[in-house]
């Protein structure tokens, strides 16, 4: 490339630190490595604001911010950070009408964590797949009905609309767009220098099951705590809905309006975290830990972790054990 791919990282007072700077590094590591060769700058990146102070973020980090181009200049990728001020720069009208211009005029838009907010609020993600925090999900398909959220990917890419889940998400975003522009050994190199994985096992699934079922479903709040305690243990309709005191039948109807999920899919939901939990921090072979978490043999593990985390037990333990 002979010009730059010019790159805005829009910042808000309370943004989050690192929605702005997981981003950037990315970007400037990709320049590192084609001035370590020799080769033209493959980036033009800019953190840009809506006032001439620094921008404060919610960490307490002040950040030195150029100022909001003018309507009418084009930029090859806007990405909108998240945090919590994003609620009320979603809420300026003169702000998101700046977004709604310049994400119209840029070849992709991008949204870390809960900068989904104000790129919705611009219009932008109307009818579109999107991520965001797993803590926001449901908030921003319930503010935004025309938003097609979805809780598990880390990002999501839809036409030139990039939106990643929550705060190291958005390194993970970058280096896709990284790879979309320049390829993938590129992004791989850059990965590398930076430590992270290229693609990274999992998804948000690999926040905690248990919290996640107990907030959505406070009703079943103890059944969840208990479920946890007893998971090698028979685990059927019929022992959980004498467990929550009631019908089977009434029990399968309000455990799924409470939580979103059949009990058997939650149960699984659990016994894979806590088979994750055991395979990073403990020695236990494997085949135990099977059994410890009522997956009933080292077959059936495998299989429920593969498919909700997208690497088998025993690579997520070569990678992620903390013991040596």
């Amino acid at each position: 490339m002979s010009t730059p791919r010019t790159i805005r990282i829009l910042a808000f007072p309370n943004v989050q630190v690192l929605d702005v700077t997981g981003p950037l590094q990315v970007f400037a590591s990709a320049n590192d490595l084609a001035r370590a060769e020799g080769l033209p700058l493959p980036y033009a990146v800019s953190v840009i604001a809506d006032q001439r102070e620094p921008v404060m973020s919610s960490a307490g980090l002040a950040l030195v911010a150029n100022p909001l181009p003018a309507t009418g200049v084009p930029c090859d990728t806007l990405i909108i950070s998240g945090g919590w001020g994003t609620y009320a720069a979603a809420e300026d009208p003169a702000l998101v009408a700046w977004v709604r211009q310049q994400a119209s005029c840029a070849r992709r838009v991008a949204s870390v964590c809960t900068g989904a907010f104000l790129l919705a609020a611009s219009g932008w993600l109307d009818g579109r797949r999107v991520a965001t925090h797993w803590t926001r999900c449901e908030q921003l398909a319930a503010q935004y009905p025309r938003v097609r959220v979805e809780p598990n990917p880390i990002f999501i890419n839809d036409g030139p609309v990039w939106t990643s889940a929550g705060v190291t998400a958005g390194i993970d975003l970058s280096l896709a767009l990284v790879e979309a522009d320049l390829g993938r050994p590129v992004a791989l190199e850059v990965a590398r220098h930076l430590v992270v994985f290229l693609k990274r096992p999992g998804g948000q699934s690999q926040f905690s099951a248990t919290l996640s079922l107990q907030k959505a479903g406070s009703r079943f709040g103890d059944l969840q705590a208990w479920i946890a305690e007893h998971l090698a243990q028979d685990l059927s309709i019929p022992i959980l809905a004498q467990q929550a005191g009631m019908s089977e039948r009434s029990f399968v109807r309000h455990y799924r309006a409470e939580t979103g999920q059949t009990p058997a899919r939650a149960i699984e939901q659990i016994r894979v975290e806590t088979a994750r939990r055991l395979l990073g921090d403990t020695a236990l072979p494997i085949k135990r830990i099977a059994t410890r978490c009522g997956f009933g043999s080292e077959e059936t593990l495998r299989r429920s972790f593969l498919r909700a985390m997208s690497i088998t037990p025993q690579a997520y333990r070569e990678r992620f054990s903390l013991r040596p």
